[in-house]
């Protein structure tokens, strides 16, 4: 899968370090995945949240940090939509953001 984009990862990272491995390990393997659908993304992150339009929320270092994409399974192509704390996740809609 291409990712867009790797720089809003780095940026949130660079100003939330103890995030920045867990962050890099989850792009290296999305990088390297091939998903057909949400069965194929649902099969390797059990704990992913798949919501409508294609969207997908990932747990991010023990759910401390939460990762919303946006999928275009024939693409091949992961969008990030918001990346933030759990606290910040609760205050937005991953179904529209």
């Amino acid at each position: 899968m291409r990712v867009i984009a790797k720089s809003t990862l780095v940026k949130f990272w660079a100003s939330h370090p103890d995030v920045a491995d867990a962050l890099r390990a989850w792009y290296v393997d999305v990088s390297k995945a091939d998903w057909g659908g949400p069965s194929d993304l649902k099969a390797i992150y059990a704990t992913v949240s798949i919501l409508r339009d294609n969207r997908a929320v990932f747990n991010i270092k023990g759910n401390k940090y939460r990762l919303v994409v946006k999928v275009n399974y024939s693409a091949k192509i992961v969008f990030i939509r918001f990346v933030g704390t759990h606290a910040q996740y609760d205050r937005i809609d991953a179904e529209a953001i």
